[in-house]
């Protein structure tokens, strides 16, 4: 799956001061990656004349390794995704198939879900390909954020601009509206119930929102989020693919 956003607090920084985008966003950056990771996840894909809920289970390693198995519903049961850098591979049970990802596919939903498979192939460093300033302050949900608006360097990326609330006492990004060039909201992308798990800080719950689709939005919950597990590089392997 697409890396989620990980973060502890920043030592030095006052509420009244304001940070520096380079020095926020590098601390949110260096904490986005993780030796391991594990847990379980629930995604329910809510559209106009259907809901779909499916479970998975999901392994990370650092920041561009990730592994996940799709346990239900029946029919998608044995799917699975492999990510290894700029690489994405899918296996589909009912075929036998490994299928890699590429072009205009990645630019398709996730199980039909709004997180498209370019979002999950995203790099997870912000201070690559965007230049950053900090806005000022604002809240979201209760939570005393600092915000930021992200600007491409590039026009290879996804959303060539992001507005961005990072809460203040976690420093996890709380909240991002993603944009197109011309200015369109192209998603909503919030984060929810944020725990400290193992020292860090992190989302139990996500919801994505689609404005390009009318009702559209997928909500993904975890349980059992684990950074200590051992990890087999069998897992992020082909071959753990067709296993």
């Amino acid at each position: 799956m697409m890396q989620l956003f990980l973060a502890l607090s920043v030592p030095g920084l006052h509420a009244e001061e304001l940070p520096t985008a380079q020095d926020l966003l590098a601390k949110v950056d260096a904490n986005m990656t993780f030796e391991s990771r594990s847990l379980e996840a629930t995604m329910e894909v809510v559209k106009p004349k259907r809901t779909k809920t499916y479970t998975l289970q999901s392994y990370g390693r650092g920041a561009d390794e990730a592994a996940s198995e799709f346990l239900s519903p029946a029919r998608d049961a044995g799917t699975k995704m492999l990510k290894r850098g700029d690489e994405l591979w899918m296996y589909l049970p009912s075929i036998e198939k490994v299928q890699k990802l590429s072009g205009h596919m990645l630019r398709q939903g996730m199980m039909g879900s709004d997180v498209s498979y370019e979002d999950m192939m995203e790099s997870s460093s912000w201070l690559t390909h965007y230049t950053a300033t900090v806005t000022g302050s604002g809240e979201f949900e209760d939570q005393a954020c600092w915000t930021l608006e992200l600007k491409a360097r590039q026009d290879d990326v996804s959303y060539p601009v992001r507005k961005v609330w990072v809460a203040k006492d976690s420093l996890v990004p709380v909240k991002q509206e993603l944009y197109a060039l011309s200015g369109m909201l192209i998603k909503v992308w919030t984060m929810h119930d944020v725990r400290e798990i193992e020292g860090r800080y992190y989302p139990m719950r996500m919801r994505i929102e689609d404005k390009l689709q009318q009702d559209s939005y997928t909500e993904m919950r975890f349980a059992n989020v684990s950074f200590s597990v051992p990890l087999e590089d069998e897992v992020f392997s082909q071959r753990w693919l067709e296993r």
